[in-house]
């Protein structure tokens, strides 16, 4: 009668296939360490944003300060508990309805729809700061990360997801050149500011190569005999299209990057090289002072000075290591190691810009430190500021008791100078003796005051 009388039915078990499919879809859109969106997903998720509340919303990046010294000296396993961690704070900030993304590496991102106005973001911010700042309690040990944010606001301050993202990254860089630890909102000044640390980074990246460095020296003339004692070699960058840029442009973006490691270096080997030069030259011998930043100041260092010292063939005495007091307590055992191991090759330290850290004389005198320079803001105005002659005198008074020579720099002017001798100060250094020079003026000005002879005559 043509009716259904069965079925015939066949199937399979797909559950591993779904599972599979699930497995992939979420190592293509999420971070296997966090369990975090991640960037892939952080578009798709911004974008859906952007369509739904186009007129209300901000994206905020947020960088772990320094991570990669967790890394380094607690190892990868401990630095990927850190950063789970940090995800956990971070999501249990912010609204069911935020995403929170893992960027890459130490960085993440977060997506807050409806979310536009500064006051509330600010205490957002605010919020994050000390929630990641937190101790983090890991095997036995509290480790402390600190963040650095960047806001942006949109539809202000863009409306794709390009222009957030990046304007967001750049409010994070202005954020860690205020000290980090800190948060920025995105401005039209800080792109224009974002813009030439990259075009200043990427001049950088190839100027050592193409010999666009070369070194001025200042002297430094002992107070007692009115002579040249040494010079302190000062780096300058001759750029091929902006001339010569400032040093205060391109040393913090060289120590940021970590470029200033071989510029450093370079400036070790010149400056050594340019001592015997001198010397050659028929001037007698006299101190080079280099200065160290923080990113060089590290046990790794002293092989390239031993290296420098040998090449040039200057005698390890001639040659004096300058670090700023802050460097030195950044970490205090390293900073000892290492000025302890230039003391046994016979160089001296000297510490400079004494003044304007949180160290104190008392402190400092457990290292081995030769000298002591006094930043010049302390010179400036000594004889109209009543409290900086008692700083510089106490100063004075209290290295000379701890056998530490004094250099006072920035010195201008003739009262300063009669002042400072007064005082008791060892060494100036300043315009009123001569401005920084290129290496041929500078022999030229030695040799015209005598100093083949010793009897210059400033």
């Amino acid at each position: 009668n043509g009716s259904v009388l069965y079925f015939i039915g066949q199937f399979s078990d797909i559950s591993a296939i779904k599972a599979a499919e699930a497995r992939a879809l979420r190592l293509a859109c999420f971070d296997p360490l966090t369990g975090l969106p991640n960037r892939s997903l952080l578009f798709d998720r911004l974008q859906g944003v952007l369509n739904r509340e186009p007129h209300s919303g901000a994206v905020l990046f947020c960088d772990l300060d320094r991570f990669k010294n967790i890394n380094d000296s607690l190892g990868h396993t401990l630095g990927d508990a850190v950063l789970k961690e940090v995800a956990h704070r971070l999501v249990a900030r912010v609204r069911p309805g935020d995403t929170v993304c893992r960027y890459g590496g130490d960085e993440f991102v977060l997506v807050l729809p409806g979310l536009s106005d500064c006051a509330v973001l600010e205490q957002l911010a605010e919020q994050l700061l000390a929630d990641v700042s937190s101790p983090i309690r890991l095997d036995g040990l509290d480790l402390r990360v600190t963040p650095s944010l960047g806001v942006a606001v949109f539809p202000r301050d863009g409306n794709d997801c390009d222009a957030l993202l990046r304007h967001a990254d750049a409010a994070l860089y202005h954020a860690k050149s205020r000290g980090r630890n800190t948060y920025r909102f995105f401005t039209r000044e800080i792109d224009d500011r974002v813009s030439e640390y990259l075009h200043i980074e990427h001049g950088l990246r190839g100027a050592l190569e193409r010999g666009e460095f070369e070194l001025h020296y200042q002297p430094q003339v002992d107070m007692a005999f009115g002579r040249v004692v040494g010079v302190e070699a000062l780096l300058r960058w001759k750029h091929p299209e902006q001339g010569m840029i400032s040093p205060v442009r391109f040393i913090p973006i060289a120590e940021e990057t970590g470029l200033i490691i071989p510029i450093g270096m370079w400036v070790i080997r010149e400056a050594c090289r340019q001592a015997m030069s001198w010397r050659q030259a028929g001037l007698r011998p006299m101190t080079m002072a280099v200065n160290l930043s923080s990113r060089q100041f590290s046990r790794s260092v002293i092989e390239g000075i031993d290296e420098a010292l040998a090449d040039s063939g200057l005698d390890p005495r001639w040659l004096q290591i300058e670090v700023t007091e802050s460097v030195i307590m950044e970490d205090t055992q390293e900073a000892y190691a290492v000025l302890e191991a230039l003391r046994a090759r016979g160089l001296t330290v000297a510490v400079d810009d004494f003044g304007t850290g949180y160290s104190s004389l008392a402190y400092l005198k457990r290292f081995p430190i030769d000298k002591l320079k006094i930043d010049r803001s302390f010179i400036r105005d000594i004889d109209l500021d009543e409290d900086n002659p008692v700083i510089v005198d106490a100063i004075i008074g209290m290295a000379h008791n701890l056998r530490i020579k004094v250099l006072a720099e920035g010195v201008e002017t003739r009262a300063q100078w009669d002042y400072l001798r007064q005082q008791g100060c060892d060494e100036v250094q300043g315009y009123l003796v001569s401005r920084p020079q290129p290496a041929a003026a500078l022999g030229q000005w030695l040799l015209e005051r005598g100093m083949q002879h010793g009897r210059e005559r400033l």
